[in-house]
């Protein structure tokens, strides 16, 4: 038992209510220049193995509100020492507290080792500073075999930081948290914990579908938007093998355009379309993907009398004469594709304030996750 440990190297004591914002000290000699400052210790820290430490009411009163109110609370006690019981932890994790709550910090071992028992501490006494410190010590350090004893740790601490990286790291390894003693207490004893991790997952889960089923939405209005542009490009200039009805076709152009492995594509069809027998009947597959394109052109189109698409101005003056109950549906799909169109531009132009090297690494990533170069695909 230490009855008179020497007190952690403090800044100079103040007053109660003061400033909490504590600076620990810089070098040696400033901190003897602050001990030979202090008055006399007036308060004990006392913890569960019978350690006094002694301490100054100014600074923790300053540093903790709660430790404020345990100090100048009415005591029953006869004697006029002041004593502040913190129980519950190990003896040198209260030590390391209170050093924090003189200086402000707190060694990188003691941190390691007691950063679980200082969690509770600062947020129990009303000490953000240190619990913030806490929150990142875990949250770098956490294992699988001992992440839902820190789930129920965060809860209890209410640290929603803490708490989201558990979860995350519950749902990405849930198997092998399923094999830890953690686990099967929690299964026993807090049921409403594991509902709430089963939940996690399964919205998780749910989430991670959700966005692959955008991301392929947005990559098919993107293809279409293209197509589009290129059945615009090909009907007005002419590109390579396929130009305008109303040009020779000695004139169309002859080198790829930049968009030629789409235009290449479209070109396939549209030759396709001009000698399918079945066109008029409806068509094979190709030339039912030539008409939704015609079919969509002419909803978004708003020069038909000038187009140069074929069949733009009749399919639109046919849509709005006979009031096609569908004709929602490709407005619908017409404002999709202008919005992801919209989109796409938006992220070229911030990909072209990027560095060259973030771009160059950027494509590098999406042509591995993509597994090569892509090609046209018109949706059926």
């Amino acid at each position: 038992m230490e009855s008179n440990r020497t007190s952690p190297a403090p800044p100079p004591a103040v007053p109660s209510g003061g400033s909490r914002g504590l600076a620990g000290p810089t070098s040696a000699r400033a901190k003897r220049s602050f001990l030979r400052e202090l008055p006399e210790p007036d308060v004990f820290v006392v913890t569960s193995g019978g350690r006094r430490i002694p301490a100054h009411t100014g600074i923790l009163a300053s540093v903790s509100p709660v430790l404020e109110n345990l100090i100048y609370r009415p005591s029953k006690r006869r004697s006029s020492e002041k004593i502040v019981p913190i129980l519950g932890v190990p003896c040198n994790a209260v030590s390391a507290f209170i050093e924090f709550v003189y200086s402000s910090r707190c060694t990188e071992e003691e941190m390691e080792k007691y950063d679980v028992h200082l969690l509770a501490l600062a947020h129990v006494y009303s000490v953000p500073q240190l619990k913030q410190r806490c929150v990142e010590s875990l949250r770098q350090r956490l294992i699988v075999d001992s992440v839902v004893d820190l789930l129920q740790l965060s809860r209890l601490c209410s640290s929603p930081e803490l708490e989201l990286r558990c979860m995350k790291l519950v749902h990405h390894q849930f198997k092998a948290v399923e094999q830890t003693e953690g686990w099967r207490f929690l299964q026993h004893h807090d049921p409403w914990l594991e509902l709430d991790i089963l939940h996690f997952i399964d919205e998780s889960e749910s989430r991670k579908k959700r966005t692959k089923r955008q991301r392929d939405d947005q990559k098919l209005y993107l293809q279409l938007s293209e197509a589009m542009d290129c059945l615009e490009h090909i009907c007005t200039e002419g590109c390579t093998t396929v130009g305008p009805h109303d040009a020779d076709p000695a004139t169309a152009r002859k080198e790829p355009c930049g968009k030629f492995a789409t235009c290449q594509g479209l070109q396939t069809l549209i030759r396709h379309f001009a000698a399918c027998g079945k066109r008029v009947s409806g068509g094979c597959g190709g030339c039912k993907s030539v008409w939704r394109l015609l079919r969509l052109h002419a909803a978004v189109c708003d020069q038909s009398d000038s187009c140069k698409v074929p069949l733009c101005r009749q399919l639109k003056l046919r849509s709005q004469r006979e009031k096609r109950k569908d004709g929602a549906r490709w407005r619908l799909l017409a404002r999709k594709v202008a919005s992801a169109k919209a989109m796409s531009s938006l992220s070229q132009a911030m990909m072209r304030r990027r560095r060259p090297e973030e771009v160059l690494e950027m494509f590098s990533r999406s042509s591995r996750a993509r597994g090569g170069t892509r090609s046209f695909k018109l949706g059926k």
